[in-house]
C-alpha cells in the first residue's frame, strides 16, 4: 500500500535529516519504526502525509508512494482525501472544543452527514469514555483520554492508513495496553493498515508484523517483529535486557555508542 523509495528530507536547505529511507507497509497490516529520539521517524511520518513544508522541510530525493501513486508533491489534504491521516505526537488537540467537536472536525475533508453521523457512532463503540464526555472540553480530558480522541479524531476521516506517532507517549502502563489493543482491534475489525511510529519498542512489537529500526536518518535494519524481538541488539539498546535476561539502567544502555553491528 505504502512505499517510501530512497526519500532524503532536508530542512532549511542546509540540515540533511533523512538520508535515502526505504520502507514499505502492506494493506491491512501494522508495522512500526522503531529509532531513538532525533533519529528521523517524525520526519518520515510528516514526508509521507505532506506535513514537512510548514517546518520548512523539503523532500530533495526519492518518491513516497500510495496505492502505485506517487504523492510526495500533493498537498496534506489531498493526501488526506486519498485515505492517509496522521496522529501527531503529543495529541494535538483542540482544547477550547468539546469532544464531539474536535471527532466532527477530523471528517472536514468529507461530504455526507449520514455518513459522519455513522462513524461518529463507530468511534464512540471503540472508545465509550469519549461518549462520556463528549459535550466536554478537551483541554480537560486526561492524558489518555485525549489519545484516544486523537485516534477517534483521525478515524473520522475514513483511512486506509493511520501514520501513528509516539501513541504511548507519556501515559501509564494500563492506558498504553488498552490503546494498543483498540490499535490491533481497528487492524482486524476495520482492515486498516497501521504505521506505528514508537520508542516503546515492547509495546510496538507486540502487535505489529514488521518492524525498521531507524539511526541517524537510514534504516539500519529491518525484520518481522518476531525475528526483532529475538535479535540481541534489539534486546539490549531497545528492551533493555542482555542475553542473560537481567535488565540495564537506562545509562548503561545509553553508553552503547551506537555500536554497528547490524550494519555489517
Amino acid at each position: 500500500m505504502l512505499k517510501l523509495n530512497n526519500v532524503e528530507v532536508v530542512y532549511d536547505r542546509t540540515i540533511w535529516v533523512l538520508r535515502g529511507i526505504s520502507l514499505e507497509v502492506p494493506e491491512q497490516r501494522i508495522v512500526t519504526l522503531l529509532g531513538s529520539n532525533g533519529a528521523g521517524k517524525s520526519t518520515t511520518l510528516k514526508a509521507i502525509s505532506g506535513l514537512l513544508r510548514p517546518e520548512r522541510g523539503d523532500i530533495t530525493k526519492g518518491s513516497v508512494e500510495f496505492g502505485g501513486r506517487r504523492i510526495d508533491h500533493h498537498q496534506p489534504e489531498e493526501i488526506v482525501r486519498l485515505g492517509i491521516t496522521q496522529v501527531m505526537e503529543g495529541r494535538r488537540v483542540f482544547d477550547d472544543l468539546t469532544t464531539e467537536e474536535n471527532l466532527v472536525a477530523g471528517a472536514h475533508t468529507r461530504r455526507g452527514s449520514a455518513g459522519i453521523a455513522r462513524d461518529l457512532a463507530a468511534v464512540y463503540e471503540y472508545f465509550p469514555r469519549l461518549a462520556e464526555r463528549r459535550g466536554l472540553k478537551a483541554g480537560y480530558l486526561s492524558g489518555g483520554e485525549q489519545q484516544m480522541l486523537a485516534i477517534g479524531r483521525a478515524l473520522m476521516a475514513r483511512p486506509r492508513l493511520m501514520l501513528l506517532d509516539e501513541p504511548s507517549l507519556g501515559l501509564a502502563p494500563l492506558l498504553v495496553d488498552e490503546i494498543f489493543e483498540i490499535i490491533r482491534r481497528l487492524n482486524r475489525e476495520e482492515k486498516l493498515t497501521v504505521l506505528l511510529v514508537e520508542q516503546n519498542a515492547a509495546v510496538a512489537l507486540a502487535i505489529a508484523e514488521h518492524g525498521y529500526v531507524m539511526e541517524s536518518g537510514r534504516i539500519v535494519l529491518e525484520g518481522t517483529a518476531a525475528a526483532l524481538r529475538e535479535n540481541p541488539d534489539i534486546k539490549e539498546f531497545y528492551l533493555g535486557l542482555t542475553e542473560v535476561g537481567a535488565r540495564k539502567s537506562y545509562r548503561d544502555v545509553k553508553h552503547y555508542k551506537r555500536r554497528k553491528r547490524w550494519l555489517s
